[in-house]
């Protein structure tokens, strides 16, 4: 079984691809909406937050996982791997299965696929928009440095995650918003669209930028790439009938409601996990207290 781990919606376009990709294996999908947004949250927080998710993926059966939010995969994914996975080489590139490692289970992530594909296709200058916290981090910077002498202009876009959340991106307000953030990323002739939220906001992007500019969605890419290493490691995460469960730790029904636009296609019934003595355990309903609290 794989596990697919998001801040909160926006990881649902990777799961897309994946299963589109895969589409005999079953799904674990964790969203942790109740959370999010991450991009503005301190270091600490989003290793605390992380930890919990993925260990109730592996409660949940999962062999693998993919660390689908682009904020947590590039602040916190070696730290994941090292943590849960003791003999990582410390050479291993963290979005890299290793050929020659026995681990019994996996946690990858979607920066490196993102810049491979970014460097294959551009001509020289790369431009990447995600949140402020993946912008800060530098790890595309450092990842593009790696597979070629590119330069890189990132530009931070808080505003645009909460917009799609909202169901405005496809409206003038996103349209202004997007032309704004990319009005600063000079002749870049790619653009790594580095949030999981922003696939939505394709149409916005391609009105504000020239022509010339590759828009690059990395879930595709994501995607090419487990199933390639699958491929090569076949009893690693057996395939089953394509089933699909899906987590989250905000309002489910709202989760099921506003998941269907980044799935592509109506969610299952969704349950609900919360945080409990540092870990997160499944609730039977969402307790939802209003005026003036007490305790």
């Amino acid at each position: 079984m794989i596990g697919v781990y998001d801040s909160g919606y926006g990881g649902l376009t990777v799961l897309r691809a994946l299963r589109a990709s895969l589409p005999t294996h079953d799904f674990v999908y964790l969203g942790d909406s109740g959370r999010a947004p991450y991009g503005g949250r301190d270091t600490d927080t989003i290793l605390d937050f992380a930890e919990q998710c993925v260990e109730r993926l592996f409660e949940e059966g999962c062999e693998l996982i993919v660390v689908a939010c682009h904020t947590v995969s590039c602040v916190a994914l070696r730290h994941l791997q090292r943590r849960y996975i003791t003999n990582v080489s410390r050479d291993t590139s963290p979005d890299t299965p290793s050929d020659t490692s026995d681990v019994s289970r996996r946690i990858l992530g979607v920066t490196i696929p993102a810049a491979e594909a970014a460097v294959a296709r551009s001509r020289g200058h790369i431009g990447v928009i995600g949140t402020a916290r993946t912008v800060s981090s530098g790890t595309f910077a450092t990842e593009i440095a790696k597979l070629g002498p590119h330069r890189v202009t990132q530009r931070a876009a808080p505003l645009l995650a909460p917009l799609v959340e909202e169901g405005w991106e496809d409206g003038e307000i996103a349209r202004l918003a997007v032309s704004r953030y990319v009005a600063g990323l000079g002749d870049i002739d790619t653009l790594v669209l580095g949030c999981t939220h922003y696939p939505l906001l394709t149409d916005a992007f391609a009105a504000a930028l020239p022509p010339s500019v590759t828009l690059l969605d990395p879930a595709p890419f994501v995607a090419a790439r487990l199933t390639d290493w699958l491929g090569r490691h076949s009893g690693f995460v057996a395939p089953g009938t394509g089933a699909l469960r899906v987590l989250c730790t905000g309002d489910p029904e709202r989760f099921r409601a506003h998941g269907e636009r980044f799935l592509g296609e109506p969610l299952p019934a969704v349950s609900h996990v919360a945080e409990e003595g540092g870990r997160l355990a499944h609730k039977a309903r969402v307790e939802v207290r209003v005026g003036q609290v007490v305790r």
